[in-house]
């Protein structure tokens, strides 16, 4: 069975963690995986691989990187 990834999203939509598993494991252990979860692609065209701190967007089912910070610069 091929390797899975999903997201553990908090009530805000943001990713907390992410864990490599299949849907099958997740739903025969509901006890161990609990909260909402969302499966994300690290080889798929259009979407973007989650990582902790991202914002899931219901709308286009990606994800999205919270904003870099910005730098101040030396002068």
């Amino acid at each position: 069975m091929e390797a899975q990834y999903f997201a553990q999203i908090n009530e805000n939509n943001k990713v907390i963690t992410v864990h490599v598993v299949t849907a099958e494991f997740m739903a025969a252990n509901p006890d161990r995986y609990t909260g909402t979860w969302v499966e994300t692609f690290y080889d798929t065209v259009g979407k973007t691989y989650a990582g902790i701190g991202f914002t899931y967007d219901e709308a286009t089912q990606d994800f999205v990187a919270p904003p870099s910070p910005e730098v101040e610069s030396e002068v």
